[in-house]
């Protein structure tokens, strides 16, 4: 059994290094395409140190800042987001723990 779970995990392994392999192939091959030669253009996510010390990162080429995703959780907070699966979820553990007090109270009646 142990020599079976470590074929599996190697060959796991192999296979996720192969896809990271072919990613970056594939995304040679697409700069090679569009004829990028510009290394601005080669990351989608950059993140770079200033003089001062400070950081800096830019997402597909816009600078984002800390009071840019402090409105983004602002607005998220005062849209008061509804979560369909999570409220599912609760009710779902709402009934089956219901359940589950009602069968020991029976089962402790019982004895």
């Amino acid at each position: 059994m142990v020599r079976f779970s470590l074929k599996c995990a190697g060959l796991v392994l192999i296979l996720f290094f192969g896809i990271l392999v072919g990613m970056q192939h594939a995304n040679q091959g697409m700069k090679n395409m569009k004829g990028y030669d510009d290394p601005a253009m080669s990351s989608a996510f950059t993140v770079k140190e200033s003089n001062q010390g400070d950081m800096e990162a830019a997402i597909l080429g816009q600078k984002v800042t800390s009071h840019d995703l402090e409105k983004k959780k602002e607005k998220l907070e005062e849209m008061k987001a509804f979560n369909f699966f999570s409220s599912i979820g609760k009710k779902l553990s709402e009934v089956i723990s219901a359940g589950f007090q009602a069968l020991v109270q029976k089962l402790t009646s019982l004895i």
